[in-house]
């Protein structure tokens, strides 16, 4: 199979992952009281962020991607990330 025929985001294991506007983003930000750079990071070579762009075309570093966890336990609860560059090797 390939890599281009795998959704990532359908794996059970995958949390929803969103990409937030910039409203939403600086909304989101005031009232939590924090800044972009606060926030865990993600880089542009993950594989939900390659499969994001795919559907909302080049995301580009800085964006924040809201983060969907559910559990029988803990119930529902986000997180966001910080999109950085991928770093080359």
């Amino acid at each position: 199979m390939a890599e281009s025929d795998f959704n990532v985001l359908e794996h059970d294991l995958v949390p929803e992952h969103h990409l937030m506007s910039e409203e939403e983003a600086e909304q989101k930000l005031s009232e939590l009281n924090i800044t972009k750079d606060q926030l865990p990071k993600i880089r542009k070579g993950d594989a939900c962020i390659r499969l994001l762009e795919k559907i909302h075309g080049p995301i580009p570093e800085g964006s924040i991607i809201r983060i969907v966890r559910r559990s029988a336990t803990a119930g529902s609860f986000e997180i966001y990330r910080l999109v950085i560059k991928e770093v080359k090797r």
